[in-house]
């Protein structure tokens, strides 16, 4: 029995399929845990939806922020081009799969394993208990009648620095994008949204989440994904699982009950192209 954990899919159905064939991936013992972003940009995003669905508890996936656009798209708060995206929203059970995505978690810790599963990362001026506080808070409002005025509040950069006081939308943003997009910040606890590079790539003051001196979750085993260019990370309780798959890079498997940790990786085919998404 292994629970294993996965980069980032963006519809790479059937990359993931010959990713467990090499794993040996049995249902009825093992478990995947899915780092987000099951969605977007890759041909297979509704295969890839419904096989995770049809798992049932074999499986937990966190939303990441490609799930959460997808989420806008049916609302018809933003639209897309992406075929994939397209394929779900007319698909005979689109309600049903939507509605499913929309009830997944933000953060999943699992006591037994010692391991906490997000797409993005955790802020770092939150420790483990509040980041399982905040995460709860937003889910109760993905999850309940109050869903779509928050999806068309979603999209935004601010508040870019986390207060006790935040309220409303606001706050709410905030927690949304500290576990579906951040990747940089400063000591202070600023995120910066500009920068989607390599460490070593954006101003000096900022670092990535997981550097920052004072982080409070450094003694807590943190898995995500979210960070192409990042790759692969096995350091320090930081687990970097977004691989590339999309990009042509690779997916990634990572046996969680094996110390240390070993990961499994299987070459993909390039099924976006970079040079679509630079913003004009």
């Amino acid at each position: 029995m292994t629970t294993y954990a996965i980069g980032d899919l963006q519809g790479c159905y059937s990359a993931l399929q010959q990713l467990l064939e090499k794993i040996h991936f049995d249902p009825a013992s093992d478990t995947l845990w899915f780092a987000g972003d099951l969605v977007n940009r890759g041909p297979e995003s509704l295969q890839s939806l419904r096989f995770v669905k049809s798992l049932g508890d074999r499986a937990i996936t966190v939303l990441g922020n490609h799930d959460l656009h997808l989420l806008a798209i049916a609302e018809e708060h933003k639209s897309t081009n992406d075929q994939g995206l397209k394929d779900i929203l007319n698909a005979g059970d689109s309600e049903e799969l939507l509605y499913w995505l929309r009830q997944q978690p933000l953060l999943h810790h699992d006591p037994v394993l010692g391991y906490t599963l997000v797409h993005a990362g955790i802020y770092p001026h939150w420790n483990l208990y509040q980041a399982q506080t905040h995460a709860r808070e937003l889910e109760a409002v993905l999850q309940g009648e109050q869903y779509r005025d928050f999806i068309f509040n979603m999209y935004g950069n601010q508040p870019d620095k986390w207060q006790d006081e935040l309220t409303g939308f606001d706050r709410l943003r905030f927690i949304c994008n500290s576990f579906t997009r951040m990747r940089y910040c400063n000591e202070e606890g600023v995120l910066d949204f500009s920068n989607n590079g390599a460490p070593g790539t954006a101003p000096e003051n900022m670092a990535p989440w997981f550097a920052i001196e004072t982080r409070k979750t450094k003694q807590d085993q943190i898995v995500f994904g979210h960070w192409s260019t990042l790759g692969l990370v096995k350091k320090e309780n930081i687990f970097a699982l977004d691989t590339g798959c999309v990009w042509g890079g690779k997916l990634t498997a990572l046996a969680l009950e094996d110390e240390p940790p070993q990961h499994f990786s299987i070459d993909c085919t390039a099924a976006a192209n970079p040079a679509d998404f630079v913003k004009k």
